[in-house]
């Protein structure tokens, strides 16, 4: 099958799973396919799912990433020892580890083509990863906590391993909680990866956007509590700060000596 071929039998598989989709009309662009194909890829609970079907799907997924490029860790400058500043889509990032923004439930975004890289993983990781988390959840009993984070497979992104951390939420003003949650969720991410013994990690911007934290102060929290566990460490990890909006690029760019 070509990519058009796996997209429709997808779309199929995943309308034909839950009986609630039985009216639900095909659309006839290309364009559209995807966008239905990735709001059922949202919306479905976690639950198992048949052989054949994930076959397709990985390498239906692995081939869209690849179609929108991929960027490896080795052909990134470095901005000071062992870190790195990019702009670009995490999820065509080619490193050990990328950061995903969660949120308590940690089985990813519901909200069909929601804009938020929570969605994005999901997306292009596959329905492997939401039943992944969810069995981590219920492991241990309850959502998890702000500040925290769990290491999984990546399984189609081209990163090894994703590591999830639940950022704060700023309700008004920042916080003294809010401020020492933050740093949690970098430091928590740092630990996880030297502990799994990890070369690199790649941080999205944590807490900003919807979760209503400034990006100036989110930026410079993220940098700061990095150079403190790399001075304070026997860490050998290459970190990248990832960013997507050229707003905060600026930001970093100053944080790191680089304006």
């Amino acid at each position: 099958m070509n990519q058009v071929e796996k997209r429709l039998y997808l779309i199929k598989y995943l309308l034909a799973e839950n009986k609630m989709y039985s009216d639900v009309d095909i659309p006839s662009s290309e364009d559209d396919k995807k966008r239905l194909l990735r709001s059922l890829f949202n919306v479905r609970f976690p639950s198992p799912i048949d052989d054949e079907f994930l076959k397709v799907q990985d390498e239906y997924l692995k081939e869209e990433t690849r179609l929108k490029g991929i960027t490896d860790i080795k052909d990134l400058e470095q901005i000071e020892d062992k870190i790195y500043l990019w702009k670009g889509d995490i999820t065509t990032l080619k490193c050990d580890a990328i950061v995903n923004a969660a949120n308590s439930g940690m089985t990813g975004c519901y909200m069909p083509c929601h804009d938020c890289i929570d969605n994005f993983i999901h997306t292009y990781a596959g329905i492997q990863l939401r039943n992944e988390c969810d069995k981590i959840i219920k492991k241990q009993g309850h959502e998890e906590e702000t500040g925290q984070a769990k290491i999984t497979s990546a399984y189609n992104l081209p990163s090894k391993y994703v590591i999830h951390t639940v950022g704060t939420i700023v309700n008004g003003g920042v916080t003294e909680k809010n401020k020492d949650e933050l740093k949690s969720c970098y430091m928590s991410c740092l630990k996880l990866a030297d502990e799994n013994k990890l070369e690199s990690i790649a941080f999205c911007c944590i807490s900003t956007g919807v979760f209503g934290f400034p990006n100036e102060t989110a930026a410079e929290m993220a940098v700061n509590t990095v150079r403190d566990y790399k001075k304070n460490s026997k860490t050998k990890l290459e970190v990248i700060f990832n960013v997507f909006k050229e707003f905060d690029y600026e930001i970093y760019k100053k944080l790191l000596g680089r304006c």
